[in-house]
């Protein structure tokens, strides 16, 4: 191993992940009103945050959950998918992703990665269509965009939909739009160490607004909570979906401070591919130069990555996989194939901290400590 630096991190040890909310001043207030308010439940709070959000990712058909996970179940539903359907996916991804198409009825049909970035490829996507295909399953990893083009170009010729779990990537762009409204649908997570949190929550945008009424009937089992209680007919099975008035208040404030993390993210991001590009035994991952990453965190790839995990360790910063390939777990057990891209990257890669609270002069502490071998 290589003679390692002695100095410590500048502002203690460097977390891979960490939990971004407003300002007490900004959000307490708020929060003790809607608390108190009588109304916690579903309300004006969710409407309002459902535009905003909308505005942030540039497409106003914006539906909210509970949860990412619940999102994606309800993207699959209204993409026409249902029991004994394929639908593409990846298995490097966390578990939520494919449990949700489980959760339609289906089975994961996995495409193989890009060994240089982990994302699905237009060509390993159209490898994996059958009969059975009924949507594709899209995610970007780590923040970084998959190559959407080529995929719902694929998607097209087939007459299959899209369907994006960018919840590595809020604030990513392609084709210099940020992520949202590319594709049929995209959902995005609000979980707790997210780029940004509403404690737990999901988003979903739809390219087809006709598409919101019966979102929101799913999203609270099958009712359409405007017409009077018992006067509706529910004629499908819905779920205890929706997203609460505590949870789009934190959003709402979430909203007023969001922009200068993300653009922290990507800034960090940046600066590392620049000054890691040329560091001896490591590669810096490659994507679309019409893709620019949100940077949830910074994913490197190397040959000996418990090596350089337990060389960063040492000197206080944080590392891991983060996830476990999804095709090693028993519940994805009929769906296994041969992954060559996949296990290439996986046996190779590292996610390292890039957040917002990762300054300057950690940001060049961390270089450092990886300029000087493992």
């Amino acid at each position: 191993m290589a003679n390692s630096p002695s100095s410590k991190p500048p502002r203690g040890d460097i977390p891979l992940f960490k939990v971004a909310l407003p300002p007490p001043e900004l959000l307490m207030p708020r929060l003790q009103s809607v608390l108190y308010s009588g109304q916690i439940s579903e309300g004006e709070p969710v409407a309002a945050f459902e535009r905003g959000f909308g505005d942030l990712v540039g497409n106003p058909h914006c539906l909210s959950f509970y949860s990412g996970t619940a999102a994606l179940h309800i993207a699959l539903l209204l993409a026409g998918v249902a029991a004994g359907d394929e639908v593409i996916s990846t298995a490097m991804t966390a578990e939520p992703t494919n449990q949700a198409i489980l959760h339609a009825g289906a089975t994961p049909r996995w495409a193989d990665v890009d060994p240089s970035n982990g994302n699905l490829s237009a060509e390993t996507v159209a490898a994996a269509i059958t009969p059975r295909t009924r949507a594709i399953l899209v995610v970007h990893y780590g923040g970084i965009p998959a190559p959407i083009a080529g995929i719902n170009a694929v998607a097209a010729r087939h007459g299959i939909p899209v369907i994006e779990d960018a919840a590595h990537a809020l604030g990513a762009r392609y084709d210099g739009r940020v992520l949202g409204s590319h594709s049929a649908f995209v959902m995005f997570s609000l979980q707790a160490i997210k780029h940004m949190t509403t404690v737990d929550g999901g988003m979903l945008t739809c390219a087809d607004p006709a598409l919101l009424p019966k979102g929101r009937r799913l999203r609270w089992f099958g009712i359409d909570r405007h017409a009077p209680r018992t006067e509706v007919d529910v004629s499908e099975i819905g779920f205890k979906y929706h997203m609460n008035n505590v949870n789009a208040t934190i959003g709402l404030a979430q909203l007023e401070v969001i922009q200068p993390l993300l653009d922290r993210h990507c800034a960090n991001g940046r600066s590392l591919d620049a000054a890691l590009a040329g560091v001896s035994g490591l590669e810096i991952c490659r994507f679309e130069d019409r893709a620019a990453p949100s940077y949830w965190f910074y994913t490197v790839l190397c040959d000996d990555p418990e090596g350089m995990s337990k060389h960063l360790a040492a000197h206080g910063i944080a590392s891991s996989k983060a996830h476990k390939r999804n095709d090693l777990h028993s519940v994805f057990a009929s769906s296994r194939r041969d992954l060559p891209g996949l296990d290439r990257f996986y046996a190779r890669m590292l996610h390292l901290p890039c957040g917002w609270w990762v300054d300057d002069a950690s940001r060049e502490y961390m270089v450092e400590v990886l300029q000087r071998g493992w």
